[in-house]
């Protein structure tokens, strides 16, 4: 089969996020189909990004990659939009080429939904199966984490897309386990749906890369010291809620707990969550720069719990599946979950403590708990994560599964 997939933000390994479509696509060549992944070369999810004036193509692990060019941009910013309408624009006028190869299924998988109008075009033309692939629900993401209005001229324009696919797919692949009787409500007709949540590739855990020699020194000294170690790893943006964090250090500060707190990544809120750990004078808490994916997993193991967290809204009802969780309980490390939402892998797999999101006390209560465990009882919970990651979110099922539910 002739897979062609379109996402925006679609990395690699060898160049950063969005990983899913790369490890998808990979799982599929090795099935014997063949695979086009369709980008741009500007994300900023990525580490690695290239500079093009026209379509490039390259071969990535048997994987057609097409590069379309699209400009810079910083933060959520009409540079952003720019970056987007770029994107679409590029797709309509390749898409001659894109005929030319002949899909039998075109995946939309970009996480808004704007590249749906050529996916669909593209289809009419190639007689392919229109699939889209749903990351988050837009405009309900935007009008929530961001404050935008349901009469933007953007939220407006997006509730308009969501009503056009779910009114013509021909099916849903939702990484968000809720949402199908909400796109019921925009149109989308039964036997339509399937949730295929994030994943991970088990082989990739065995290849790791040691700590710098900084990290590592530092980690070593805090141990010998007799801390405990809570880690936090991947992007300190709005919808991450790390200031709930930063307040229970305070409180653990206070109650002169012996604990120390390390924040690994970088994002849009760092520098205030810098400012807010000065104003509250936290000597507990660290924060430090972004490390390689395949260093991730061995930070992690070098903590003694970990933790996430999430704001409290509405549209968290209908789902989460980060990926940094499935790093996490990878790790065989107990977790700290701070959520409010439709589903809870932590509380699922029993391997941690869930409290309701930016619930301060709660987290501090949280952090107490773990603290009393004894090694051998945090060392099941962090067990019970990685035995339920195995199961149940291995790239090779996930991918066969959405196989068979095209077909």
């Amino acid at each position: 089969m002739q897979i062609m997939l379109i996402n925006h933000y679609a990395g690699s390994v060898y160049h950063g996020m969005e990983f899913r479509p790369y490890y998808m696509a990979k799982e599929w060549v090795k099935e014997g189909h063949d695979v086009t992944v369709i980008t741009a070369a500007f994300s900023h999810l990525r580490q690695k990004n290239i500079e093009i004036k026209e379509r490039k193509e390259e071969f990535i692990d048997g994987i057609r990659y097409i590069w379309l060019p699209t400009d810079k941009y910083v933060g959520n910013t009409l540079c952003r939009f720019k970056n987007m309408l770029q994107f679409v624009r590029q797709l309509y006028s390749n898409m001659s080429y894109f005929k030319s190869l002949a899909p039998d299924v075109v995946i939309a998988s970009s996480t808004y939904p704007l590249d749906v109008y050529p996916a669909f075009k593209l289809t009419k033309k190639t007689g392919a199966k229109f699939v889209f692939e749903l990351h988050d629900l837009w405009p309900l993401s935007p009008m929530e984490l961001g404050q935008m209005s349901k009469y933007h001229p953007f939220i407006m324009l997006i509730q308009y897309t969501e009503n056009f696919w779910c009114r013509h797919v021909d099916k849903v692949v939702s990484i968000l386990p809720n949402t199908e009787d909400y796109l019921k409500r925009h149109g989308l007709a039964d036997n339509k749906f399937i949730c295929v949540p994030n994943g991970i590739v088990v082989e990739d855990y065995d290849i790791v890369e040691p700590l710098s020699v900084e990290y590592q020194e530092l980690c070593d000294k805090l141990h010998k010291q007799g801390f405990f170690l809570l880690g936090y790893t991947g992007a300190h943006g709005i919808a991450n809620a790390l200031h709930t964090l930063l307040y229970a250090a305070s409180k653990c500060q206070t109650a002169n707990l012996p604990i120390r707190f390390l924040l690994v990544g970088h994002g849009q809120e760092k520098e205030k969550l810098i400012l807010l750990q000065r104003k509250l004078k936290l000597s507990n808490v660290v924060f430090l720069d972004s490390i390689p994916k395949k260093q991730v997993h061995t930070f992690c193991k070098e903590m003694d719990c970990l933790y996430i967290g999430w704001q409290r809204k509405q549209l968290y009802q209908y789902g989460i599946s980060p990926n940094k969780l499935m790093d996490y309980m990878m790790s065989g490390k107990p977790v700290i979950h701070a959520v409010t939402a439709g589903n809870n892998l932590v509380r699922d797999a029993n391997c941690g403590i869930s409290v309701p999101a930016e619930d301060t006390g709660a987290v501090f209560e949280a952090i107490n708990k773990m603290l009393a465990l004894t090694q051998e009882e945090r060392q099941k919970l962090g067990n019970n994560g990685r035995e339920y990651v195995i199961k149940n979110h291995d790239y090779k099922f996930l991918a066969k599964k959405i196989i068979e539910f095209i077909k």
